[in-house]
Formats: structure tokens, C-alpha cells, sequence
């Protein structure tokens, strides 16, 4: 009995390195980007995170007009978690309204938003130092973000983003209804 529990487990072990490899394998160049959740943490490649999710993707700012559509994206996050969407937040200061440190900008979001979704360190996404995601997000979709709280919208392949400019709100028809789309 012990020379086949010995053989079993191999070809178990194998299979799970095969199958690692394939989810490997499968990770759509962009989301095969590592990101650092704010206020420390290991940082992490999207596809791995987030396998089959779909991402709706923001960069955000405390000290802007827009800064209340936190609500909007926490209340997206609650009603499509269990559907396969996970909102991300990048915060960014590329538009001079995001000074705060990481702790700063941790405690805003907790505090003031009681925000769940993830996170991530400040990061730039526009222009020649826009981080490896945000200049993926911005060819894919044709536009890089023009201000605070643009919307990327990722389906869980990877395969399509859609854009959304600040101005629409997290309850916005034309939001929600890709969600909708994308989710089915």
C-alpha cells in the first residue's frame, strides 16, 4: 500500500505544477503587471490576485471634486463583489490633488469612505511615467486619464477595457450597465 500512497502523491504534486503553470500561462499581458497594496504589503501581479475577476480600475485623489464618487465605487463594490467584480483604486498625485503619504491617504479612505475594495500605493498614470498598468490601460482603451477618477472597466480575460471619463459616477447607467454586460 505505501509504494502506491508514494506514486499517488507524485503525479498529485505534478499536476498541481502543471496547473500553475497553465494559470501562469493564462495571465493576460495586461494585467501581468505587480502592484503594492497601500501601506505596505507584498506586491502582487493582477492575474494572480484577481483570476476571473473583472477589474474595475481608478485613480482617485482626496483633496478633489470628484473624491465623494468613493461612496459610489464602494456601493459597486458591495453590489457586484459576489458577481466577479473587484474595484481598485490607484491613488495619484499627477494632478496636484493627492499630497498626502500612503498612511494619509489609508486612513482617508477607511475613515471618511469606509472604503473595502483594494488599494494600491500612489502611483503616476499619465504621461512618460505612468506605471506599466496605467500605460497598458490607457492603449488598450485609447486614452489615458484625463483627470482624477477615470474609470478602466476590465473584462475578466483581459481581452477588453472600456473607459470612463470622471465624470461618470459610479451610479452612472453607462457605468453600470457595462458592468452589467461584462458580468454576464
Amino acid at each position: 500500500m505505501s509504494r502506491l500512497t508514494h506514486p499517488l502523491r507524485a503525479v498529485a504534486a505534478l499536476a498541481a505544477t502543471f496547473a500553475a503553470a497553465s494559470a501562469l500561462a493564462d495571465c493576460p499581458p495586461l494585467l501581468d503587471v505587480s502592484v503594492a497594496p497601500i501601506g505596505g504589503g507584498k506586491p502582487m501581479k493582477l492575474c494572480e490576485a484577481y483570476p476571473g475577476k473583472s477589474l474595475l480600475i481608478v485613480n482617485t485623489a482626496s483633496r478633489c471634486g470628484y473624491t465623494p464618487q468613493y461612496k459610489g465605487l464602494e456601493s459597486l463594490y458591495e453590489r457586484y463583489r459576489e458577481r466577479g467584480l473587484v474595484v481598485l483604486a490607484f491613488p495619484s498625485n499627477d494632478f496636484n490633488q493627492e499630497p498626502g503619504s500612503s498612511g494619509e491617504i489609508k486612513e482617508f479612505c477607511e475613515r471618511r469612505y469606509q472604503v473595502q475594495f483594494p488599494v494600491f500605493e500612489k502611483t503616476h498614470v499619465k504621461g512618460t511615467e505612468a506605471s506599466p498598468l496605467f500605460s497598458a490601460l490607457a492603449k488598450a482603451a485609447g486614452t489615458p486619464p484625463q483627470w482624477n477618477f477615470h474609470k478602466f472597466l476590465v473584462s475578466a480575460d483581459g481581452s477588453r477595457v472600456e473607459s470612463f471619463e470622471s465624470a461618470v459616477t459610479p451610479e452612472d447607467p453607462k457605468l453600470t450597465g457595462a458592468i452589467e454586460r461584462n458580468l454576464r
